[in-house]
């Protein structure tokens, strides 16, 4: 009888330890299902965990109007970028030329208008039909070519920044020239003020630009197609995607906006200089990764890019008030670009 017992004790425990086991992987692939269905998750609440650390740190210094809308302004040529490096993530490529694009762009529209002596209205939209431009080759050398996306725009990032510097003969338009004769170069340096936080136009249109990205990707048929390409190219083709139409849509749209980043930087820093934006295409990667996108393709969102850009800003402005060297940083946000890509590989492990 006692042993009996003893083995209807042993089986109930069993019976426990296996509920228990079923309980945890549920929970855990609640959490997974979570994770995967809203990519933007993780940055969000990163990005709410920094506000709070520094806010608890520094008090009404980080709390402030000023200070949050400066993080905006210091952010919105990175994110612009990030933006367009985003699209081409999402298509499970990589674009190492943007930040040349939009250098180069900005310089088009400076010496356009003061080399050649064209109206800025006309030498902006040489700018931005030339980012276009330079992104389409990259999309028709990707999806006709058949080149990997690493070498086109490596190979693209070093023509583009030659160009830049050939073409400029290395010479910085001044603020002051443009300003007095061609203020529509710094249109998005202008600000208007809500209360006491103040809004430059680059920053709106940087927020404007990430609200209609993500409609796009979300409800139209261009944006599921983009997903699918960067999910599975084979399988996206065998349903009736034009895979090779819509990867130089995206390269091209990329282009061209690296191109108004490029008019948004003049407006940033009010001048035309072929020198300036030279981390940009590194600083968008990592708003990109930062930002939930998965490197290899198909799953992520704009909203986690704009959450991952506004990390980097919080990180940049936080140490900078708490008076720490620059270099934590740098350390942090390689920290938290590790920690984004094990997410992402830890996701997509347990998916499978």
């Amino acid at each position: 009888m006692s042993n009996q017992s003893e083995a209807d004790g042993g089986l109930v425990a069993r019976v426990e330890s296996i509920a228990s086991f079923e309980h945890q992987h549920t929970m855990l692939s609640r959490i997974q299902h979570a994770l995967h269905s809203n990519p933007a998750l993780v940055p969000l609440i990163v990005l709410v965990l920094s506000v709070a650390v520094f806010g608890a740190l520094l008090g009404t210094k980080f709390f402030s109007s000023f200070a949050l809308t400066l993080i905006l302004q210091q952010v919105a040529i990175v994110g612009i970028v990030g933006a367009a490096q985003s699209l081409v993530i999402l298509t499970a490529g990589i674009d190492l030329s943007v930040g040349a694009i939009m250098v180069l762009s900005s310089v088009i529209m400076g010496q356009f208008t003061f080399r050649l002596g064209l109206p800025p209205a006309v030498a902006v939209a040489c700018g931005l039909a030339v980012g276009t431009f330079i992104g389409f080759v990259n999309g028709w050398l990707v999806a006709r070519i058949k080149l990997p996306p690493f070498i086109v725009t490596l190979g693209m990032w070093q023509i583009a920044l030659a160009s830049n510097f050939l073409y400029s003969g290395n010479e910085t338009i001044r603020a002051q020239d443009i300003e007095a004769s061609a203020p529509l170069l710094q249109f998005f340096g202008q600000s208007i003020s809500v209360g006491g936080a103040v809004f430059t136009y680059g920053v709106i249109f940087f927020i404007l630009l990430v609200l209609v990205l993500a409609y796009i990707l979300r409800h139209t048929a261009w944006g599921r197609h983009v997903y699918a390409v960067g999910d599975d190219p084979e399988a996206a083709e065998l349903s009736g995607v034009n895979t090779k139409r819509i990867l130089m849509s995206v390269y091209a749209l990329s282009g061209l906006i690296c191109a108004f980043a490029g008019w948004a930087l003049i407006g940033r820093i009010g001048s035309v200089s072929p020198t300036s934006g030279q981390f940009s295409n590194i600083e968008s990667i990592t708003a990109v990764v930062i930002g939930g996108i998965s490197l290899f393709g198909g799953r992520g969102s704009i909203l986690g890019m704009f959450f991952g850009a506004l990390i980097v800003g919080v990180f940049s402005l936080g140490l900078r008030l708490l008076g720490a060297d620059a270099q934590w940083t740098y350390l942090l946000i390689g920290v938290l670009i590790i920690g984004a890509v094990a997410v992402d590989q830890w996701i997509r492990k347990v998916s499978a």
